[in-house]
């Protein structure tokens, strides 16, 4: 039974080592990110997590990493008994979703579904569907953590420069995410994603076959671009 969905962003930056000497100007982002594990925590004890990456893959509870390659050798698991030795390559949604579920939630066991960032709709809706159907047949609680972000154009100084259409694109993001308007995010187009830099486009779509019926409510914890980046933190409630 699905009893939550956590949306958060994947900026490495929500590692307070890998802010240099001032972990302050991420501060509200990290605050935000791990107050909503840690609501998604208290509702389920297993989760599953979204989040998109080169390719396609599923990554089982014992999977563990590092953000070395992003600056500190920082591991991160998506279980408490994920020990092993941490792979170098382990896809950024899995690192954070294991470095905030270690933080807010370590009682919780996680698996992840990576979708390549070119995955069509169609196919991330019916993924979606698919995880909402076998969810919803386990009388287990289950949470869904969606680590997606949103335009990374929005600035000059942003990482994919500066795109003009990037304001009101992000506005309409944030608008579906904060209504829990899963039309919204279904309607993304992959082509204007690409071009604008909204990496979570197919992360965002997979939420939407999860809710075909849209929340019944939302609660919107953090909703900025302090580095030229959108990024929205939010629970959606079935």
């Amino acid at each position: 039974m699905l009893t939550a969905a956590a949306l958060v962003p994947s900026p490495p930056i929500v590692v307070p080592e890998l802010n240099g000497a001032d972990a302050s100007e991420s501060e509200p982002l990290r605050a935000a990110a791990l107050a909503a594990v840690a609501t998604l925590g208290s509702l389920a004890s297993r989760w599953t997590v979204i989040g998109v990456g080169d390719t396609e893959c599923e990554l089982a509870e014992n999977a563990v990493g590092t953000f070395r390659g992003f600056g500190a050798d920082v591991r991160a698991g998506l279980a408490a008994a994920a020990t092993g030795a941490a792979d170098p390559m382990l896809p950024l949604a899995a690192l954070v979703a294991g470095w905030l579920r270690e933080h807010a939630a370590p009682q919780v066991t996680a698996t992840a579904r990576i979708v390549a960032a070119d995955t069509s709709p169609v196919y991330c809706t019916e993924l979606g569907r698919k995880l909402r159907a076998e969810m919803d047949r386990d009388e287990t609680a289950h949470g869904l953590l969606v680590v997606a972000d949103g335009a990374n154009t929005l600035t000059l100084k942003a990482p994919g420069s500066f795109d003009p259409r990037a304001g009101e694109a992000q506005t309409e993001l944030d608008d579906a995410i904060a209504a829990g308007d899963p039309s919204g995010l279904a309607g993304l187009d992959p082509v204007v994603c690409a071009e604008l830099g909204i990496g979570g486009r197919a992360a965002y779509q997979v939420l939407a076959g999860v809710f075909e019926t849209p929340p019944a409510r939302v609660e919107s914890r953090y909703r900025d671009a302090p580095f030229g980046v959108g990024y929205h933190v939010a629970v959606w409630f079935p």
